[in-house]
């Protein structure tokens, strides 16, 4: 049949988790992306719900990811990972390094999630070696995701990505997943629960918890449905993590770079991890990438068992912090970084107040905002350098939605 195949029918081409038979025949192709728009090929336009895969919070076709990549790719396109490296992969971990958790300040690059938790069991493993320690287990949960590669497949509670894929790491024990039945149309994390975290404190009596490595969890359970930690959830496995020195891993692939309202879920919820995987918003979806940030102590530890000259971690991808990825990670992580001007953003109701960051004496910078503003075709009414926002009651959706982009965008065009 291969050798038959009608050109451009889109046979050739074997789609990832897609009914391939039924797109063939009713296929839905985006032709163009810009914002928070896509277009079909039949000319339609679909607003994206889903930011992409949860990858694109900055919106598709970012005008300045575009041009750092094209300016990146214009003086270096590739760069071997092994024993060599470029400017940009270095600065990325040092911007990532200061949004993670304190004492969590080494980023090993990859190409996306999947990558990252296969990375970060090989770390675990070689860091329990440098340490002499025969940790053999790992736990994760009942309808966790953690990617597709074999480590993440081994970890996974969802039972579809598991079925057909028998021969996986052994030693992995799940613990029951914190959808009890009673938390529908509960806002926020759920009061009940936090005892369900005692299952990885059975676990460590039944199996000992000197022979767990470490624990998989995603702070919010992402791809089966938005799972939300009962309050203590979390607290109580970093607790048990400690008692028996099981590393707290937290999969941040979807919950990373801002959409918990904090960098990272860890810091939304008030645990630190030992290790972190991230993936998807590095980059605003625009280039593959994934990375793992480990507390200080493990990365020492590892590369400090090395004989010296020598490599520490035989691990490693052709791509890992590729020319093009890190400059697209650079350029997302200025976009999600709040305005350099603006110094508080308040409100309540339909009140909501902008202040600007003082030029000289207060209210100078304010003043003037205010007529560029209306220039730019919005009228917000400052008081000294706060800028007061009160909608209209007849206000619909577009109307708020044209406020703060005319607002946002005029504080990138006129803002100095």
């Amino acid at each position: 049949m291969a050798n038959n195949i009608i050109k451009n029918s889109l046979e050739n081409h074997w789609m990832p988790f897609t009914d391939n038979r039924g797109f063939k025949i009713d296929p839905r192709l985006i032709t163009e992306a810009s914002g928070v728009y896509m277009t079909s090929h039949k000319n339609t336009k679909i607003i994206d719900g889903s930011s992409g895969l949860f990858c694109s919070p900055a919106g598709h076709c970012h005008p300045k990811i575009i041009e750092a990549v094209h300016n990146q790719l214009k003086k270096n396109t590739y760069t071997s990972p092994f024993g060599m490296g470029h400017p940009a992969s270095f600065e990325l971990a040092d911007k990532v390094s200061e949004l993670t958790p304190e004492e969590m300040n080494h980023v090993f690059f990859v190409n996306s999630g999947s990558e990252a938790i296969d990375t970060a069991l090989k770390i675990i493993m070689s860091y329990n070696s440098a340490t002499g320690q025969n940790r053999h287990r790992f736990v994760s949960r009942e309808r966790a995701y953690h990617g597709v590669n074999i480590g993440g497949v081994s970890l996974s509670g969802m039972v579809n990505n598991r079925r057909t894929f028998p021969v996986v790491m052994p030693n992995v024990v799940l613990m029951r997943h914190t959808w009890t039945g009673e938390e529908l149309k509960v806002k926020g994390q759920p009061k009940n629960g936090v005892e369900l975290a005692n299952d990885l404190e059975r676990f460590a009596q039944a199996y000992g918890g000197n022979t767990i490595a470490a624990c998989f969890v995603e702070p919010v359970a992402g791809s089966t449905g938005t799972l939300v930690p009962p309050e203590g959830y979390l607290e109580r496995l970093r607790e048990i993590c400690d008692e028996h020195g099981i590393l707290l891993v937290f999969d941040e692939v979807i919950t990373g770079f801002g959409r918990m309202g904090t960098p990272f879920a860890s810091q939304k919820f008030d645990v630190t991890p030992d290790i972190m995987t991230m993936a998807k918003a590095i980059t605003n979806g625009s280039m593959p990438m994934g990375a793992v940030c480990v507390k200080d102590h493990i990365y020492e530890t590892v590369t400090d068992n090395s004989n010296p000259d020598t490599i520490e971690f035989f691990h490693g991808y052709t791509y890992s912090g590729h020319p093009g990825s890190c400059a697209a990670g650079l350029a997302s992580l200025e976009i999600y970084e709040d305005h350099p001007l603006v110094k508080d953003v308040r409100g309540i109701g339909m009140m909501g107040g902008v202040e600007l960051h003082a030029d000289g004496h207060p209210g100078k910078r304010g003043t003037k905002f205010q007529k560029e503003l209306f220039w730019e075709g919005l009228h917000v009414k400052f008081t000294g350098d706060s800028g007061i926002v009160a909608p209209m009651f007849i206000s619909e959706h577009k109307h708020i939605d044209e406020i703060i982009e005319k607002f946002r965008s005029t504080l990138n065009k006129h803002g100095n």
